[in-house]
Order: C-alpha cells, then sequence, then structure tokens
C-alpha cells in the first residue's frame, strides 16, 4: 500500500465490535464447500492462529504471527499446516470488508480468539498491530526441505543429535512443535515429552504453559485421519487455478467427513465445540491402548470407553464415536513433570482457565515486542515480564545534561571507550521480535555485562563512571555519552556540522535486575543461549536452558551492511530501542 501508509493508524479507524460480532457469525455459518466439524469452525480457526503464532522462536526471534507469514510458502505448504488455506479463505469476505484497517496477520489472531469467546473459553486478551508483509520473508531459515514430516525428514533430536539443530524450534520439518505420532513415528510417550519440553522451550514456553496450552486447544476440534491420504497435493504442488486451494479432496467426501490432514482420527473430547474439563477427565479416566487410525497414523485409543464419554460425529451429531489421544498426548500423563501438573489443572478448572488464558496470549503476541505497539480496545492493563517492562522514563534538566557532559568529557574515558559502550547497548536490539536494544540499559547488568564481545571490564567502566557523576539512568547515560565522544570525535577533526551538536536529551529508563536476562552465553562453547527470567511467577522456564544453542552472535539490525553502520542507522537502531514502531 505505499511507504505512505501507517497501519496502526488504519487500525484505529477499525469498528472492532462490528469485526468481532461478524467473526463470531462465522463460526456457525458453515459452507457446503468445507463444512465445519459439529457445525462450528472455532476449532479450525484456533488451529490457525496457533499455527499462525506457533513459528515463533526465542533463538533469533524470528517466525510468529506478526507479519501474516502463513500465507506464503513454506508454511502454506507445510504439511502440519494442512488445509488451513480453507480456513484463511471463510476469512476472505471480512478481510474485504474491512480492508486495509485490519491486516491478515491481526485476523488471524483475532478469529483464534473469537472461536475461543464462542465456545466458552477464556481469553486473556487482545493487541492489533501487526503489519502484514506481501511476499515470503527469505531470512528465516526453517530448516532443509529436502523432505516434510510425511516424507520421512529427520528428526531433529535423536541418539545422535542430543539436541536441536542450531536456532529451529520444530522437531521436524514441516512441523509447527512436535510430531504427534511420536518422535520421527515412534509413538514412545516418554519420549515425545522430551520433544515437547525441548520445542516448547525453544518457543519461550515451560512445562507449566506447554500443558495448559496442549489440554486447552485439544478440548477443542478433532483431528482429521479418515481415508488414507497418497496423493493429497500441498497447495504449491497443485495446478495453477488451484494454487489458493491445495489437499482438495473429492467434494462428496468432503461432505461425509472424509478429510485427511495429519492422518490421526478423532476428537479429545466428547465436547469437543464446549470450554470444559473433559479433555483431562478422559485422559486419566481411561487406559489407552496403541491402535492405528484409518489413514494409517499411529494413535490412542480409550479401553472400553461409556457411551456419553464418547464423542459426536463431526457430521452427524446423533451418532457417537470414540475419543483418542495422540502420542504428545499420552505424554502429558506418562511423563513425571507433566503428569504433575496435568492432575493439578484437572483438580482445578480455575487454575486452567487462567494458565491457559495467559498462555495463549503468550503466545500470540511474544513477538509483537514492547507494549507501546499495542493498539486495540482489549490490551490487557496487566503488564507481564515476558514483556520485558521498562519504567518510564523522564528528561533530565538543562543543568542536569550539561553537567553530566561535563563529566563524560573530563573523565578521561577515551572516545573509542565511549562510542563502544553505546555502541555495544543499542547494538543487540533485533528487529525479528524488537527486543533488546539501549533502552533499559541491559549492558550494565548480567548476563549483557560479562558477554566477553562487551570486554566486562571496559565496558563496564563507560556507564559506571558515569554513573557516579550524574543523577540520570544508565540507559540514557550509555547511550549519550557515545554521541558526546562522537562529538568531541567531530571537533577534534574539524567536522562540527555533524558531530558538534549533541541531539535532544534522551527519556529512556533502566531495567530492574529481575528484568535483564534475556541472552546469555556459554562461554565455553561460545555460543548465544536464551536466557529467561527466574522469577517463577513470570510463566517463563528456568529449566534445561543451557544446552539450548543458539546464533554465534546477537541478531543486528543492518547486519546485511557487513559492519558498515553510518549515522542514519545509528539513529534508526537508538530510536527502534526506545519502543517505537520501526519505520517502514
Amino acid at each position: 500500500m505505499g511507504e505512505e501508509f501507517d497501519y496502526a493508524e488504519s487500525f484505529q479507524q477499525l469498528d472492532y465490535a462490528a469485526l468481532k460480532a461478524d467473526l463470531t457469525a462465522l463460526m456457525t455459518d458453515s459452507k457446503s464447500w468445507w463444512p465445519a466439524d459439529y457445525g462450528h469452525y472455532g476449532p479450525f480457526m484456533i488451529r490457525m492462529a496457533w499455527h499462525a503464532a506457533g513459528t515463533y522462536r526465542v533463538t533469533d526471534g524470528r517466525g510468529g504471527s506478526s507479519s501474516g507469514q502463513q500465507r506464503f510458502e513454506p508454511l502454506n505448504s507445510w504439511p502440519d499446516n494442512g488445509n488451513l488455506d480453507k480456513a484463511r479463505r471463510l476469512l476472505w469476505p471480512l478481510k474485504q470488508k474491512y480492508g486495509k484497517n485490519i491486516s491478515w496477520a491481526d485476523l488471524f489472531i483475532l478469529a483464534g480468539n473469537v472461536a475461543i469467546e464462542s465456545m466458552g473459553g477464556p481469553i486473556f486478551g487482545f493487541a492489533g498491530g501487526r503489519k502484514d508483509v506481501f511476499a515470503s520473508e527469505g531470512d528465516t531459515f526453517w530448516g532443509a526441505e529436502e523432505l516434510w514430516v510425511n516424507e520421512g525428514a529427520q528428526t531433529r533430536i535423536s541418539e545422535d543429535m542430543p539436541e536441536l539443530e542450531g536456532p529451529l524450534a520444530a522437531i521436524q520439518m514441516g512441523l509447527i512443535y512436535v510430531n504427534p505420532e511420536g518422535p520421527g513415528g515412534d509413538p514412545n510417550p516418554l519420549l515425545s515429552a522430551r520433544d515437547m519440553k525441548a520445542t516448547f522451550l525453544r518457543m519461550a514456553m515451560n512445562s507449566e504453559e506447554t500443558v495448559a496450552l496442549t489440554a486447552g486447544g485439544h478440548a477443542f476440534g478433532k483431528s482429521h485421519g479418515a481415508k488414507p491420504a497418497p496423493h493429497f497435493k500441498a497447495p504449491s504442488s497443485e495446478s495453477v487455478h488451484m494454487q489458493g486451494l491445495g489437499w482438495m479432496t473429492d467434494s462428496e467426501e468432503i461432505g461425509l467427513g472424509h478429510i485427511t490432514t495429519s492422518g490421526i482420527e478423532g476428537a479429545w473430547s466428547n465436547n469437543p465445540t464446549k470450554w470444559t474439563g473433559d479433555y483431562l477427565r478422559l485422559l486419566f479416566k481411561y487406559d489407552y491402548e496403541l491402535t492405528e487410525s484409518p489413514a494409517g497414523a499411529k494413535q490412542w485409543q480409550p479401553v472400553n470407553p461409556a457411551p456419553e464419554d464418547m464423542a459426536p460425529d463431526a457430521r452427524d451429531p446423533n451418532k457417537r464415536v470414540p475419543t483418542m489421544m495422540t502420542t504428545a498426548d499420552m505424554a502429558l500423563k506418562m511423563d513425571p513433570e507433566f503428569r504433575e501438573i496435568a492432575l493439578r489443572f484437572r483438580e482445578d478448572q480455575s487454575a486452567l482457565d487462567d494458565a491457559f488464558a495467559r498462555a495463549w496470549f503468550k503466545l500470540t503476541h511474544r513477538d509483537m515486542g514492547p507494549r507501546v505497539r499495542y493498539l486495540g480496545p482489549e490490551v490487557p492493563e496487566e503488564t507481564l515480564i515476558w514483556q520485558d517492562p521498562v519504567p518510564e522514563g523522564t528528561a533530565p534538566s538543562d543543568a542536569d545534561a550539561a553537567a553530566f557532559k561535563d563529566a563524560v568529557l573530563s573523565s578521561g574515558l577515551t572516545i573509542g571507550e565511549l562510542v563502544k559502550t553505546a555502541w555495544a547497548s543499542a547494538s543487540s536490539y533485533r528487529r525479528s521480535d524488537h527486543r533488546g536494544g539501549a533502552n533499559g540499559a541491559r549492558i550494565a547488568l548480567a548476563p549483557q555485562k560479562d558477554w566477553p564481545v562487551n570486554e566486562p571490564g571496559a565496558a563496564e567502566q563507560g556507564p559506571g563512571q558515569a554513573q557516579r557523576t550524574a543523577r540520570r539512568h544508565v540507559a540514557g547515560r550509555c547511550d549519550r555519552a557515545g554521541r558526546i565522544g562522537c562529538g568531541r570525535e567531530g571537533r577534534a577533526r574539524c567536522r562540527p556540522r555533524r558531530f558538534g551538536a549533541v541531539p535532544r536529551r534522551s527519556r529512556r529508563c533502566d531495567a530492574g535486575v529481575d528484568r535483564c536476562r534475556e541472552l546469555r552465553v556459554d562461554g565455553a562453547a561460545g555460543r548465544w543461549l536464551p536466557q529467561l527470567p527466574e522469577d517463577a511467577s513470570s510463566g517463563e522456564d528456568r529449566g534445561a536452558v543451557a544446552r539450548q544453542g543458539v546464533a554465534a552472535r546477537p541478531v543486528r539490525a543492518g547486519d546485511d551492511r557487513a559492519g558498515r553502520w553510518p549515522a542514519r542507522a545509528r539513529r534508526e537502531l537508538r530510536r527502534r530501542a526506545r519502543g517505537r514502531p520501526h519505520r517502514a
């Protein structure tokens, strides 16, 4: 829509209540070309929203829902996203109606929220502000694409490979999280639990959030594996006139519910369009035996289920069929850590309600960046620790600014020390999920102050000495000291036009010590590692993070400049780090 288009301004003009009403009506408006299971599209929309957001990974901040990437290849043709092109097509009339006031990226997540609400489920809130891209983002490595998961792609954790590869989060190519049949198709619940913990950790979720999301998501809908599917084609493999509607089957078969997506067949709950505790109740009530779906996928079925615990048929509500569980579901019952959490949620529905609502909000919003980017009437008032809260900064007086400048110039610090401190403070920013940067002054606190690249002694000297000579926040001091250094360098080289005047004063503020655990370095291996807060109430994971290797250095905006950072790029970096939306 052109560089002049301001999506934030356009979103503010959206008739939000009308859109939610239209989405609610859509949930039960079943279409003949793709009938709604149980007469309700809610579970379908939840899956679409989950898979749009679930590609996010903490290692490099890439993936997630913030740009609507699910519409494009390769995600559009991942086996795990099978038939989601139909969900997006159901939304198309609403996208046409509301146009530029709602992005596809926001519409995906809002549709998932409305779906949960329409079936009585809990919602923590919704924030808009996800700006669409209009082509596949080619800067994200999803893994080798020689084979998909349904073609025998190698699992990424095994005896030969005890850790997930690089920044990747999914267990096999073409999956969002784990293989529901078990690692590489092996129906071993304990190994599936291992995979779940590894993949959800890479996606910023701890074990409690993993159980809450699984139990909450599988409270709704069903899996599809009613027919063998050797010839189903992904959208990109179809002929041109079918590109937008892949994974097609015969219309009569669709009407009968003979659909295959994951290959697993059946509902998890006897009430698949209502928010209840039936998923966990059934999981622990029955013994389960390993069976195969009509499509040949491995799944688990309850032994001698009671008639009232059977699910309605997706097309005929008068017919009852057995429920099922996947190997990943059985992991919640078999793994000791998962089992303890799941039993607690089974006994305390209100705890599950709260945990699921918060985990769903985190799943769908973590890649958006700071709360200042959130838009809309349903933005929660509560600030969560994973949002990296930083207190509101205040500008210093003219006298304080002048005193600080004099103190820096007379401190004995070299130009290199001043500029390096400012640069290191700001350059941790990453555009992928708008984390890092100068605001919060995390360079003055662990773990950043101990990163070898920050030369711990020297990096601490710059802000440390300045702190003793001025009543200002470290966050602003790091940046301002660097600019003062540039100004001194400019005068020395007789370039006052570019460096002679120091820009306006900063309003950055400091983060507390407990807010500064985003990344850390494994000194022995020389790898950047995700570091999650230790506060148990944060909903972040403390365990096993030390073995999760990621990129060899932090992602920096402008890395494609091969180290050349002109003044304009530095200004843009500092502006982004203050939490402002980036310019197009």
